[in-house]
């Protein structure tokens, strides 16, 4: 039985409590939030849990394994830092840090330590993300051309960091996924209209060693709610709407088919056709990736074993938004990744 801690049970914090708490194999012991008032919510009433306003009360306390952290995200470098030097695994919230060198600091702590470090990229554990991981590995999909995603809304407008942090990390994760890569070049613009130097909208491009593009468009401030992704292969291309209650991925039979004879072009009409075939829609697991995360994270303690978002998944990604808020910064200039 894993003892786990909990810090943070701001609104994602008891999403991660509510999973916590009822999960197998793990005892939530410790719920830590420096408002008393908000854990007492959160908890609902919940027995055998002991509540604390201080984190150092979880840290120096020896009969508890791992700590969770979802607290705001300029504190997740020092809290999960504190969590690894005391001895705990931990489970922190994206982004892993707000800085590039805090984030390697933190992975060379975990390892040093040999310490599990897993950070909460969820859309890894989604059923129609794990769907499209395995169409692109199948060969169904052909070789990956381009990929890209919107993630915006009209919704809470935060003040510790801009839409590129508080959005992208979920499909910034999910591309490097898919692709079992990171980006060799890295440019960003955007705009902040609501609060100085806070970008409420940004658009972000990624280009990899064999010319796959990637485009992330994340916003705070847009009428529609729009969560999708699309993939576009050399043989098919699929579709990921999480705003579908039903039906999340489409996959379509579709492309351009043909190169011309013996690889030399010999005219457009003999060269290239458009293939249109079927729209598949493939049945899904049902399961709450929150869940399925949560579990993974319990099951890793539990045997000592390396998680699918482990620190240098987060680290990665925390390179990669590095590298988007200087080309940012810089008007858009593009900004390689070594």
């Amino acid at each position: 039985m894993v003892k786990l801690a909990l810090i943070g049970t701001g609104a994602w914090g008891r999403n991660l409590l509510r999973n916590f708490l009822n999960m197998n194999g793990a005892e939530l012991s410790v719920c830590c939030d420096s408002d008393t008032e908000r854990c007492a919510t959160a908890l609902n009433g919940a027995r055998g849990v002991n509540r604390t306003t201080d984190p150092e009360d979880i840290f120096a306390n020896p009969e508890i394994d791992a700590v969770a952290i979802a607290t705001p995200a300029p504190t997740h470098f020092a809290l999960a830092k504190r969590a690894i030097e005391s001895g705990k695994d931990v489970y922190v919230e994206k982004p892993m840090t707000l800085r590039l060198d805090e984030a390697v600091e933190l992975v060379e702590l975990a390892e040093t330590n040999d310490k599990i470090l897993m950070v909460g990229h969820l859309l890894e554990y989604h059923p129609a993300v794990l769907k499209m991981k395995d169409l692109l590995d199948s060969g169904e999909l052909g070789d990956p051309y381009y990929i890209y995603s919107e993630r915006v809304n009209l919704g809470k407008i935060r003040q510790d960091e801009n839409a590129l942090w508080s959005f992208a990390p979920h499909d910034i994760s999910v591309i490097l996924h898919l692709l079992d890569e990171e980006p060799v070049e890295v440019s960003a613009t955007g705009a902040a209209y609501i609060q100085p130097d806070i970008e409420d909208v940004v658009f972000l491009w990624m280009r990899f060693s064999d010319d796959k593009l990637a485009q992330i468009h994340v916003s705070w401030l847009d009428p529609h709610k729009i969560r999708r992704t699309t993939l576009v292969g050399s043989k098919k291309m699929v579709v990921f709407d999480d705003m579908m209650s039903a039906e999340k991925i489409r996959i379509y039979d579709k492309g351009v088919e043909g190169s011309g004879k013996n690889g030399k072009f010999v005219g457009y009409a003999e060269s290239l056709a458009l293939r249109f075939g079927e729209v598949t829609i493939p049945a899904l697991k049902h399961a709450e990736p929150l869940k399925v995360e949560c579990a993974h994270f319990i099951e890793c303690v539990e045997n000592h074993t390396q998680p699918r978002s482990d620190g240098r998944d987060g680290l990665r990604v925390v390179r990669v938004l590095d590298a988007a808020q200087r080309s940012l910064k810089s008007g858009g200039a593009p900004v390689k990744l070594s």
